[in-house]
């Protein structure tokens, strides 16, 4: 008999385990690079993105899913009886979430969740998605339990290097050299209730000691997280500095999961290759 179908966004950024473990479908964003459109995480990876910068100084143009892609990826499950549970890019940031309220008007039996969040904080709401549907409960009931938790949902990022943000016009030439001259490395936060993104604090020094104090400061802000799973989402960065964040953590014994995730191409646009984020949850 037929169920319920999970699908995301490709921003959610779940590895390639993880999305055959919870059964997730993914609706790739799409990465305009010079005169070709790509499907993120289909025909394209981060490295080309990086080259390009490198090669250009220009950053690729991101597009959403819009109405009629989600209509053709949505129909054939609908036309097999099944209830769809969607998860979104929070809503501040793209227009994929009310373009999948477009679709899912038109077909019914589509439930899209606004996760008011990105990478795998998007992540974070998928896998409990998975498991509601293993419990069996229904596609609405769990939508609505899915847009209540999305304030418990803490997803924050350390960047190295402020040349992406630059590019995009998220800071200007004279902030990137000051920050570059004093070594700060600004935390970016993701505001829960929309998904916006906001500059915390800004670190300053050796890029392994901000991540432990990072990491440090971040999780003392809480004294009710969750203790079953932990993402470590970085965009690139070198092997070693994720070794840092994944040793400093276990040695807390807090949490019974740490996952390592690779950013998807959408994210990894916006912030370049030296960033590196913890994404927990609360109770």
């Amino acid at each position: 008999m037929p169920g319920i179908i999970l699908t995301a966004d490709s921003t959610c950024d779940l590895t390639k385990e993880l999305r055959e473990r919870y059964k997730v479908k993914y609706t790739p964003l799409h990465i305009v690079l010079g005169e070709r459109s790509y499907e993120d995480g289909v025909n394209i990876k981060p490295e080309e993105i990086y080259r390009n910068f490198e090669a250009t100084g220009t950053l690729p143009k991101t597009a959403a899913v819009n109405v009629d892609e989600y209509i053709s990826f949505f129909t054939p499950y609908i036309n097999e009886g099944f209830s769809i549970i969607h998860i979104n890019l929070g809503s501040s940031l793209s227009s994929t979430y009310q373009n999948a309220c477009i679709a899912a008007k038109k077909l019914g039996k589509v439930y899209p969740v606004d996760s008011c969040n990105l990478s795998t904080g998007s992540g974070h709401l998928v896998i409990e998605a998975a498991k509601m549907i293993d419990r069996g409960m229904e596609a609405k009931e769990i939508s609505d339990t899915l847009k209540s938790m999305t304030s418990k949902v803490h997803s924050s990022f350390i960047i190295d290097k402020l040349n992406y943000l630059r590019a995009g016009g998220r800071c200007s030439a004279l902030a990137v050299l000051g920050a570059n001259l004093l070594k700060l490395k600004p935390c970016i936060e993701v505001n829960n209730s929309d998904g916006s993104m906001d500059v915390g604090k800004k670190y300053r020094g050796n890029l392994d000691r901000v991540l432990v104090q990072y990491v440090d400061e971040k999780l003392a802000q809480y004294d009710n997280i969750r203790k079953d799973k932990i993402f470590i989402t970085h965009a690139g960065i070198g092997d070693d500095h994720v070794k840092v964040v994944y040793d400093h953590l276990s040695s807390k014994g807090i949490f019974d999961n740490i996952y390592i995730t690779r950013a998807s191409c959408t994210i990894s646009s916006h912030c370049g290759p030296g960033t590196l984020g913890i994404l927990f949850m609360t109770e």
